[in-house]
């Protein structure tokens, strides 16, 4: 079973290209404009597996947020894609990772609900060129995008760019096992019949 998506989107702000494979080796190619926020969604592939590409030429001439926000939504239109019907998948992943001072909580449902809780307290507007704003709504676009339950929470806060990059890392690693399939499972996880 391929579970490979392609998603495209094309706005007067942006336009943007993924492909991801769920079933991949952590290879990546992405190029946002954005330095940091391309090693995050680097770190986001490697640790949890993923082949991803993605290409971006977004409004920076304005600021980071339409680039980051709706590249957000393509990914998470791609992971739901790619997992397809759910069938046989594990459905829940979480993670508690660390990264040298900081520790990270990331815990993720793909439900078909959307939800999203937060809290990161960053104290710099900026890591690189990337507003420290742009982790919340970059989470926030992708989990409603994806239709999946997201919490993340930074449990033991440090230096901003270890805490985004804990946050990155913890989602990669919940989402590989969120999406993983389990040969005991024959049909979704769910006593209803569907997620």
């Amino acid at each position: 079973m391929s579970r490979i998506a392609e998603v495209e989107r094309y706005t007067k702000e942006t336009s943007i290209e993924v492909q991801l494979n769920i079933d991949g080796t952590g290879e990546s190619q992405i190029d946002t404009g954005i330095g940091f926020f391309d090693h995050m969604l680097d770190e986001f592939a490697r640790h949890g597996l993923f082949d991803l590409s993605v290409k971006v030429d977004g409004d920076l001439s304005v600021d980071d947020h339409h680039t980051i926000e709706d590249t957000g939504i393509v990914i998470g239109q791609a992971i739901r894609e790619a997992v397809g019907d759910k069938k046989g998948i594990q459905r829940y992943g979480s993670r508690i990772l660390p990264m040298d001072e900081v520790l990270v909580l990331c815990a993720v449902d793909l439900c078909g609900r959307p939800s999203f809780s937060y809290e990161a307290p960053f104290q710099a507007d900026k890591i690189g060129e990337m507003s420290t704003q742009m982790v919340k709504e970059f989470f926030y676009a992708i989990s409603y995008s994806a239709m999946m339950n997201l919490h993340l929470k930074v449990l033991t806060e440090g230096n901003d760019h270890h805490m985004a990059e804990a946050m990155f890392k913890a989602f990669g690693k919940a989402v590989d096992e969120a999406t993983k399939i389990d040969p005991r499972i024959t049909d979704v996880l769910s006593t209803k019949g569907t997620i």
